[in-house]
Order: structure tokens, then sequence, then C-alpha cells
């Protein structure tokens, strides 16, 4: 007699289908799939009224991850005080050059590789949470402000990497009740004690707050100093451990006595051939950081090379104009401690004259905001304050107020006067712009500066961007001509 098949509906829970003889492929039997479920139901195969257990949920994760895989991607977290972002930026762009999908979440908002699909803020769990939900992303770097911790916590159970870059002086103090940068430190140590016990916490070795955070690190240490000689830096090497920091103009990467040379400064655009401070140990800590996830150091040359310092990679982050006679500098300091290292490094621009638009947000402490005054009243001539979207709280009028209490006892500068409104504060500087003038630009909010500079200045007949070493030149050329001698 011949072999009657009858048509049947099966179902492994997850994906039902409509066959003839379940050994046969679809194709062969006009066989389908009634639907796929989204949330297929275990219980029966787990704990099954009669019969044998099964592992069914076992079996589907087998499926799905080879023989050795975790299902988990790279993941490196950022934060400290000053250069997260910079950080960050450059940390993925080294994943990047390895070949790999990076999703970045930063200040500057939520990035696929070069996309960004996410604007504004984006260094809190919910945007972290966005990246690691991304299939696409093959590598996740994540900034990841005080701010979010405090609220949230953190996006994820532990990090590959944890950076720390800085605590200094502190920010945002005052607020949530952290008043001191100890306990901002503390804040920020949620970071590095995520750190899964293969990974590794990275620490500027000269800040001490910094530092002592990987007593605390449940995975390895790397610890980035420019001094090689810092006793932090040098007991962690005489221990076999790995550091980061620069040597002759070089960054080097050692582990114990086993030295490789990364990159010449001078040819890390990042750093302006070596001569910005705050830059040189965002590059030393991002190294740190690809060094961490075995990135080849071919890769980790490759990618310093290729990072520069404009507006489309780091915008905000010290970029450099020049405008005929005048030298702009665009940057995002807004605490003492990064005003602190900005005006260190600008101290190498001998322009005769010094003009700064700046401002604070309204939740910065008032002594903050008058000893930031003295700071701009003792290396510019000319301080133009302006208040714009971030009063927070504060009557229009009391930030300006408190930064000229700390402007009164500038040892340099002569004219002082407020604007309402970052951008009309650039226009009226631009305008008044004298022969070699250094104008330092406070990137109050990022996009609108950046495309104030994209559309206003950058089209301007002579505007372009320039290195630091293009805006010494033109200032030694000034003085020069007007019969002055100046060191380089």
């Amino acid at each position: 007699l011949p072999t009657v098949s009858i048509p049947c509906s099966l179902s492994a829970d997850g994906m039902p289908v409509a066959v003839q003889l379940i050994g046969r492929p679809l194709d062969e039997q006009g066989g389908v799939i009634v639907e796929v479920n989204a949330g297929p139901g275990l219980r029966m195969h787990l704990e099954p009224s009669s019969g044998e257990p099964r592992a069914v949920g076992e079996a589907i994760v087998d499926t799905l991850f080879a023989e050795g895989q975790t299902g988990r991607i790279p993941l490196i977290g950022v934060t400290g005080t000053n250069g997260k972002t910079t950080t960050t930026r450059l940390v993925a762009h080294l994943l990047r050059a390895q070949g790999l999908t990076v999703g970045m979440a930063c200040t500057d908002g939520i990035y696929l590789n070069d996309r960004r699909i996410a604007t504004g803020d984006c260094s809190g769990p919910q945007s972290a949470t966005m990246v690691l939900a991304n299939p696409a992303v093959e590598a996740a770097v994540l900034e990841t402000a005080r701010g979010g911790i405090l609220r949230a916590g953190l996006a994820f159970d532990r990090c590959d990497v944890a950076v720390i870059t800085n605590i200094g002086q502190g920010d945002h103090l005052g607020l949530a009740g952290i008043e001191t940068p100890e306990q901002m430190a503390w804040v920020k140590r949620t970071l590095s004690d995520s750190v899964a016990r293969s990974g590794f916490g990275v620490f500027k070795a000269d800040d001490p707050l910094t530092a002592a955070m990987s007593q605390h690190c449940s995975g390895r240490t790397i610890f980035f100093c420019r001094d090689e000689r810092h006793a932090v830096l040098a007991e962690h090497r005489a221990k076999g451990e790995r550091v980061v920091f620069v040597r002759d103009g070089k960054v080097v990467c050692a582990e114990g006595q086993t030295e490789q040379i990364v990159a010449p400064l001078a040819e890390v655009p990042l750093t302006h051939h070596g001569r910005i401070g705050f830059q040189v140990e965002n590059v030393l800590a991002s190294t740190a950081a690809a060094w961490a996830l075995a990135v080849p150091l071919e890769t980790i040359r490759a990618g310093l090379r290729t990072f520069l310092p404009d507006i489309a990679f780091s915008p905000g982050r010290f970029n450099l104009l020049q405008i005929g006679e005048t030298t702009i500098v665009v940057d995002y300091a807004h605490n003492i401690s990064a005003l602190s290292a900005l005006l260190q490094d600008l101290s190498q621009m001998r322009h005769e004259h010094r003009t700064v638009i700046y401002s604070a947000a309204g939740d910065r402490r008032d002594d903050d905001m008058v000893q930031q005054g003295r700071m701009l009243g003792d290396f510019f001539d000319r301080v133009i304050l302006y208040e714009d979207q971030y009063l927070r709280g504060r009557p229009l009028g009391q930030i300006s107020s408190l930064f000229r209490q700390g402007l009164e006892s500038g040892n340099r500068v002569e004219d002082v006067r407020e604007i309402r409104g970052a951008l009309e504060a650039i226009d009226v500087a631009l305008e008044e712009a004298r022969p070699g003038e250094l104008l330092l630009v406070q990137a109050d909010k990022i996009d609108d500066t950046v495309e104030f500079v994209r559309r206003r200045l950058l089209p301007k007949a002579g505007c372009r961007e320039i290195d630091l070493k293009t805006a010494q030149k033109a200032a030694r050329q000034l003085v020069a001509a007007g019969g002055d001698a100046l060191d380089d």
C-alpha cells in the first residue's frame, strides 16, 4: 500500500511550522513557517508534566555563539574631570583603525562610526544602553559622567577597560551632596570598580585622587604620566606592570623592562608637536586603553597619526584658526583645572594682545567663578564676559558679577565688558580684533560654536585651521616686525 502523509503543525514554541513530513526540507513539500515567536515559552521543556527536562535554553544560546565566545563586545568606559570627550573620541578612532564597528556615546552625542545618530549630551547610562543595544556595534566606547552615575549608575555590569583621566580640583562641586574633590573621586571610582578581572584600569599617575582608585580595581592597572620618573609610575613599572609615558618627545609603552616606542609626538597632530600638555595626556590615556585591548602598536600608531585637532575630529577641544593676523583658539575649558592647563599651554603663544570670551554655568560655586575671573585677569588684557542659556536658576548678570570680583585683582586685564549671548560676543571680538591678537573663544555649546566656525569663520578670506607651530611662527614674525626679540 502507498504511504500516506498527513499535513500537521509542529512547534518548538519559538517557530511553529506546517509540514507533510518533519524530516524533509520545507521547500520540497510546500511547508511553511506559521509565525516567529519573539518570546517562546520554555517552561514545558524545563519542567514538563512528565518525562525528562530538556535544557533548551542552553541549546538556544549554543546556536548563537561559537565555542569559547561570551557574547560580549569590548567595552571601554571613560570618566574624569577633564579630557573625557577627547579621550573617548580618540579611543574610538583607534578601535576603528583595527577595523571594528564602534559605538560611541559622549558629551557631543551618540555615534556609530562616523555617523551621529543622536545629539546633545549623551554621557549618561541611557545613551550607553542605546549603544549596547545596537547589534551592529562591535566595540563600545562610553563617556561616563558623574551626573549619570549619581542618577542611575552604569548601563553595564562590568567593562573591559576603565579610563580615569584626572580629578584635579574637581567640577560640579556643591551639587547632589558632592562637596569636595575627594567625594567626586568616590563617585567616579564607580567606573573603575566595574572593571572585569580580566580587564584593565587606566589611571593618571600624577593625580593622587586618580592614582588611589587603582587600589580598588579588580583587573590590572596601567598608569600613564608625561614624566616617566614619577614615583607612582616608576614603582608600578618596577613590579613588572604596564605604564605609558613620554621620553625624548616619544610616546612609550613599557611592561617591566620591555619597552616599545609608539610614536613621536611630532607625528601626533592632536598634541601640536607635543606642545599642548593636556592633549599629550589624552593621547597617553587613549594609547593605554587601546593597548589594554591588545590593539597592535602599529595600529595605534596609525590611529594617532590620523586623528586631527580640528573641528571635525575634536570639536571645541583646542581648535586653532588663523584669520589675517588674529589667532583664534576654540576650547571647552569650563572649570579651574581645565582653565589652568589651557592657560599654561597658551603661554607659549607670545601674541602682543590677548582677548578671551568666557562664562560659566550657573550651577557652579561662587568661589569657583571668582577664582576663574582672577586667572583670566592675570593672563588676558581684554575679557568679554557673556551669559547665555546656562544660567540655571541665577538672575541675569550674577555670573558676570562674580567673574568681575576675580578680575578686579587681575594683574594684566585692562578692559572688561559684558555681552548677552556667546555668538554675539564672538562677533564683537572679531570686529575689534587687533593685529597680533590671540583670541580664546570658550565653546559654550559645542554644536552652536562649531556651526558658527563653519558658517561664519572658515568661509572668510584667509581663514584656515592651523597648528600651534604655525601660530607661534606668526606671532614671532609680528613681534620681529615691531623690532622686538622673541624667544622660541
